[in-house]
């Protein structure tokens, strides 16, 4: 199937809406799959579809590097949304975002964020099996994106580039490559960008993304809100040079500058494009994902392998957010600043989807929550974690008394229907 070049684009956020639509040399945007509904698409992203702007949805919460298959209704609701917004194709992680229940008998825990596959022969059997299931499901071609990390996997087998390398030669897969991350990688983990720029397929690539971040205490953040720094527009260059990248999008997802700021940075990412060779325009044929029968490995995997990748995963995502040692071998410091940075995601997007807890609980609200996180591992998605956390706080009577307390009961009550009970006191003997 011959796609258009997508050219330059722009992240699509309720937040920058009306200044995307007036932005010039916007050819495509992207939008979060999960954060739209089929039936009842944003007013903005209608009119960018009728004067031609491609939208292309972008999962979050797939998880095909899960030791699971891929859950069959969620797929169906990424399908749906290509549909709707006539997408030429559709994009996803390879990472992980839950772990546990049947394959390895333990609860099922949520991570509320992507975190890192390890790279090994049976997290990669994993994943080119899960992608298969998701390719066969999908009315368009998919591609999947290199993930940023703050911790890496002991025993690791290959270097991300052969790990990419291998995924495409047996799946086809496409291949979403974030510079950024790759700019991450390099900080947190000590990996060359260039030499995963060489050893990866560049032929697979289906667009690049392009965000900025902020360095703490050494450990570089994939904020998706700061200014694109120099050095991930220097690995644009060098992709550029090696590939002229069919498209290339700027993500930007909070503390949203002027648009003028943000035009400044999509010139800039034009600019590194340029630099490096790429960008030609011009109709552009994504290669063909080879037929089943010649792709080694494409079989259903031995029960066996998941549940090794299973096991592993929940005791990594366990430690991370319940609270249970550090498995062997992965430096304790930063699964520390891992788990604390699930924790500060947890809090901003129930902020985000729960707009009401922060104004009703003001300041307190983070601390309370942060606190309740602690003791509480997300089990479902983020609205169900926000009815959780107010539950927790009017069971426990910690919500300040007075109107807080009403206003929350209120607003808990209007979306459970029912109120929670107080935790009985203990008496003294």
């Amino acid at each position: 199937m011959t796609l258009q070049r997508l050219g330059t684009g722009i992240g699509w956020r309720p937040e920058i809406a009306d200044a995307v639509e007036r932005m010039p040399g916007i050819d495509w945007v992207e939008v979060v799959a999960e954060n739209t509904c089929p039936g009842h698409l944003p007013e903005s992203l209608r009119r960018l579809r009728e004067r031609g702007v491609t939208v292309v949805p972008h999962g979050v919460s797939l998880g095909l590097g899960g030791a699971d298959r891929p859950d069959e209704e969620r797929l169906a609701a990424l399908a749906e949304r290509v549909a709707a917004l006539g997408a030429p194709l559709v994009t996803e992680h390879i990472a992980f975002v839950r772990a546990g229940g049947p394959l390895t008998a333990s609860p099922v825990l949520e991570a509320g964020h992507l975190l890192p596959v390890p790279r090994t022969r049976d997290a990669l059997d994993v994943l080119c099996a899960n992608i298969r299931i998701a390719q066969a499901a999908l009315p368009v071609p998919l591609a999947v994106e290199n993930i940023a990390a703050l911790i890496a996997w002991p025993g690791e087998e290959m270097t991300e580039g052969q790990f990419l390398y291998d995924l495409v030669d047996r799946t086809g897969v496409r291949l979403l490559i974030d510079v950024a991350n790759l700019h991450t990688n390099h900080v947190n983990r000590g990996e060359d960008p260039a030499k995963a720029l060489a050893e990866l397929p560049v032929e697979a690539i289906a667009y690049v993304h392009v965000a900025g971040g902020v360095e703490r205490d050494g450990v570089w953040h994939d904020s998706h809100a700061h200014p694109v720094p120099p050095a991930v527009l220097d690995i644009l260059t060098d992709l550029a040079s090696r590939v002229a990248p069919p498209g290339v999008l700027l993500e930007r997802d909070d503390l949203f500058p002027e648009p003028a700021e943000l035009e400044r940075e999509l010139g800039a990412i034009r600019a590194a494009v340029a630099a490096g060779g790429g960008g030609a325009d011009g109709p552009w044929e994504p290669p063909a994902p080879p037929a089943a029968a010649e792709i080694p490995g494409v079989a259903e995997i031995a029960d066996a392998t998941r549940q090794r990748v299973g096991l592993a995963q929940a005791a990594v995502l366990s430690s991370l957010v319940a609270g249970t040692p550090v498995p062997e071998g992965f430096d304790r410091v930063r699964m520390g600043v891992q788990a604390r940075a699930l924790a500060a995601k947890r809090a901003d997007v129930v902020a985000k989807v729960a707009p009401e807890l922060p104004e009703i609980l003001g300041a307190a609200y983070r601390g309370a929550f942060l606190a309740y996180a602690q003791e509480r591992p997300m089990t479902g998605g983020y609205r169900r974690d926000a009815l959780d956390f107010a539950a927790q706080l009017l069971r426990e009577g910690r919500t300040g008394g007075g109107g807080t307390h009403r206003r929350l009961r209120a607003w808990w009550l209007q979306r459970s229907g029912s109120a929670p009970r107080r935790r009985a006191l203990l008496r003294r003997a």
